[in-house]
């Protein structure tokens, strides 16, 4: 038992290293030596308990991905207000700026999802989780009055992400008039339409204003 746990924690260990050098190096041009180096570890190491790279990256992109969407869960963890809870959403599914290397790391699996299947599944399932965090957080809203939607829940969801992505594809290539705040504020204009509230700007602490319709 010891000694199965022992492999799963080494197993976790490297595939944090693999995503640091995928950070460092590139999602589809990073090596196996250079995994090695991230990890203190020889290459033989690694091919130990992965003999095939390419599942060592596999299971480093899936984690990655996970985390990502695990830290927009916490994000609303505790927040009582939809609205709170849904501008929160907002705010925390863009990049915090041009250098955000979670995103960067996103952005070049989706550049290569054309030409591999396995990343285009693993970005489909994540878009689709996505969506699922707003359709549950629209529909509880309006479950208590607190939005009037305009559409239905997953067209909604749909789309919030789908401004996320592209926004933050601009924030990423720099664009000058596009940073998190002006993109924030852009998905909200949008949110505000399809859940008829008007979604005030994040505040320290919930309002009475964001449980009004």
């Amino acid at each position: 038992m010891a000694q199965h746990k022992r492999r799963v924690e080494r197993k976790s260990d490297l595939v944090d290293a693999a995503w640091r050098a995928m950070l460092e190096h590139g999602a589809t041009s990073v090596r196996l030596n250079q995994v090695a180096e991230q990890a203190g570890l020889t290459s033989g190491a690694i091919i130990y308990h992965y003999p095939d790279l390419q599942e060592l990256l596999l299971d480093a992109h899936r984690a990655g991905m996970e985390r990502f969407y695990e830290q927009r869960l916490r994000a609303v963890e505790g927040i009582a207000s939809p609205a709170r809870k849904l501008v929160v959403t907002i705010m925390s599914g863009l990049p915090t700026d041009s250098d955000d290397p979670d995103v960067r790391l996103l952005c070049e699996l989706g550049g290569a999802a054309a030409r591999n299947s396995v990343y285009a599944l693993l970005l489909t399932s994540l878009y689709d989780r996505q969506v699922s965090l707003y359709q549950v957080i629209l529909e509880a809203g309006a479950a208590q009055g607190v939005f009037a939607l305009q559409d239905d829940s997953l067209a909604i969801g749909r789309n919030l992400v789908a401004l996320e992505d592209a926004y933050g594809y601009r924030i990423m290539a720099r664009h000058g008039a596009i940073d998190q705040e002006a993109a924030a504020g852009l998905i909200l204009d949008y949110a505000r339409i399809a859940t008829g509230h008007r979604l005030p700007l994040l505040t320290p602490s919930p309002t009475t204003e964001d449980k009004e319709p």
